[in-house]
C-alpha cells in the first residue's frame, strides 16, 4: 500500500481541497483508494468529498480502540474509493497520547488498498509530524503568500527536529547536545541546522548516522496552490533553495494549481472539483499530478539533482500553459454568456484585493526581519 501523507505549514492553503480531488483521481485510475481525514479537531473533508455527516469516525475509535476499525472505513459514491470521517465532534481527538497515535498507525496500516491519503491537520504538532513521516514521500500544500511559504518552510524544519529526537536515545551526548541547545533559550528554529549537525557528528558520530539513515529516505514533495499568475510558480524555488542550504534537504515539485472560483461552486454543490467539472484547468492540474505520483517509482524515488531540476522546470512550464487555458476558458465565458461584464469586475476587484494583501505580508516580513537583524539575528 502507498502512504501518501498530505500537510500544510498553515491552514488556508486549500490542503483538503487537494487531498481529495487526489483521492478521485486515484480511484478514476483504476486503484484502490483509502482517504483519511487525520486533521482531527477540524475535521472537514468529508464536505470536499460530498460525504454525507459521518456518524461514526477515528475519534470514536480512539474512545474505544478495541472498537471494530473497519466500522469507520466507509464507502462513498465514487468508485474505488473509500473514506474514514474524522470526528472533530469528540473533544481531545487533536491532541493524541503516544498509545493512541500508535493504534491508530496500527490499524491505518493494516488497511487492504492501493491507495492511502492522508489529510494531514496543518501545522507542526508532533502527532501531525509523525503521521507525515509514515512515507518518505509526504506531499507539502502551499500558497505562494509569503506567511504560507515560510510555514511550508518552516514545518520541514520541524519534521527534521522531529527526526533527530527519534533518533538519537535519550542521554546520548547527541540528545543532551539538542536539549541544551533548547533549554538555553535561543530557539531551535534560529539555529543553522548543518553546522548543528556538524558538531552532533563530532560529539555523537553514531547517533549521527542514525538519524542521516532515517532522513536519507525523507524525500518530500511540493505542491503550490492557490497560483494566480505564473510568476507565482517561481516561489516554490525559494522553498526549494531554503530546504537545500538550511536543512541540506531536497524537495521534488508535482506541479501548480491555479485559483478558481470553480472550487467554492464545486464544493457548495458537495462535489470534488474532478468530478463536477473534470475538464476545468484546476481538475486537469490535478490529474496531471496523480499521474507523476502514480508513474514514479514507490521503492526507489531518490531524484538525482538534475531530475529534481527537472520537476521544477516542468512545473514553470505547466504554469505558463495552465495559465493560457485559464485566459481561454474566461473568454470562452465571456462569448458565451455564462460570465458577464460584472462578473469579470468583480473577478479583478478579488484578485486586486489579493495583491493588496500579499504586499501588506511582505512589508510586515521585511519590517520583521529588519528589525531582528538590528537586533544581532542572523538567518
Amino acid at each position: 500500500m502507498r502512504i501518501i501523507p498530505i500537510a500544510s505549514g498553515k491552514g488556508g492553503v486549500g490542503k483538503s481541497m487537494v487531498a481529495a480531488n487526489l483521492a478521485v483521481a486515484f480511484a478514476q485510475a483504476g486503484q484502490r483508494v483509502i482517504l483519511a481525514d487525520l486533521d482531527l479537531g477540524a475535521s472537514n473533508l468529508h464536505l470536499v468529498i460530498g460525504y454525507q455527516a459521518p456518524q461514526l469516525g477515528i475519534g470514536t475509535f480512539l474512545n474505544d480502540p478495541r472498537s471494530d476499525f473497519s466500522k469507520v472505513v466507509a464507502n462513498t459514491d465514487i468508485p474505488n474509493l473509500k473514506f474514514i470521517p474524522g470526528d472533530m465532534e469528540i473533544p481531545g481527538t487533536a491532541n493524541l497520547k503516544t498509545s493512541q497515535r500508535q493504534a491508530l498507525v496500527k490499524r491505518l496500516l493494516s488497511l487492504n488498498a492501493d491507495i492511502l491519503i492522508l489529510d494531514l491537520g496543518a501545522g507542526t504538532h508532533q502527532s501531525i509530524l509523525d503521521f507525515f513521516l509514515l512515507s518518505g514521500q509526504g506531499i507539502i500544500v502551499s500558497a505562494p503568500t509569503v506567511t504560507a511559504t515560510l510555514n511550508a518552510y518552516v514545518f520541514l524544519k520541524n519534521t527534521i527536529f522531529r527526526i533527530m529526537y527519534t533518533a538519537f536515545a535519550k542521554e546520548t551526548k547527541a540528545y543532551n547536545y539538542l536539549e541544551k541547545l533548547r533549554k538555553e533559550g535561543s530557539g531551535l528554529q534560529r539555529l543553522y541546522l548543518p553546522k548543528m549537525l556538524q558538531e552532533i557528528k563530532k560529539i555523537d558520530g553514531k547517533s549521527y548516522n542514525k538519524f542521516k539513515a532515517h532522513v536519507d529516505r525523507l524525500h518530500p514533495r511540493l505542491i503550490m496552490n492557490m497560483v494566480q499568475d505564473p510568476k507565482d510558480a517561481d516561489i516554490a524555488t525559494k522553498i526549494r533553495r531554503s530546504c537545500e542550504i538550511y536543512l541540506d534537504l531536497k524537495i521534488e515539485h508535482l506541479g501548480v494549481v491555479y485559483r478558481d472560483s470553480i472550487q467554492d461552486t464545486s464544493l457548495a454543490s458537495r462535489m470534488p472539483v474532478t468530478i463536477y467539472k473534470p475538464q476545468a484547468v484546476i481538475s486537469q492540474a490535478i490529474y496531471r499530478i496523480a499521474d507523476k505520483i502514480l508513474q514514479s517509482d514507490e521503492d526507489h524515488f531518490t531524484l538525482t539533482d538534475e531530475e529534481i531540476n527537472e520537476t521544477f522546470q516542468e512545473a514553470t512550464v505547466e504554469a505558463e500553459i495552465d495559465f493560457e487555458n485559464k485566459m481561454e476558458y474566461v473568454e470562452e465565458l465571456m462569448h458565451s454568456g455564462a460570465l458577464s461584464q460584472g462578473d469579470l469586475i468583480e473577478t479583478v476587484k478579488t484578485q486586486q484585493i489579493e495583491i493588496s494583501k500579499l504586499k501588506k505580508e511582505n512589508n510586515f516580513l521585511k519590517y520583521t526581519l529588519s528589525n531582528a537583524m538590528q537586533k544581532g539575528f542572523k538567518p
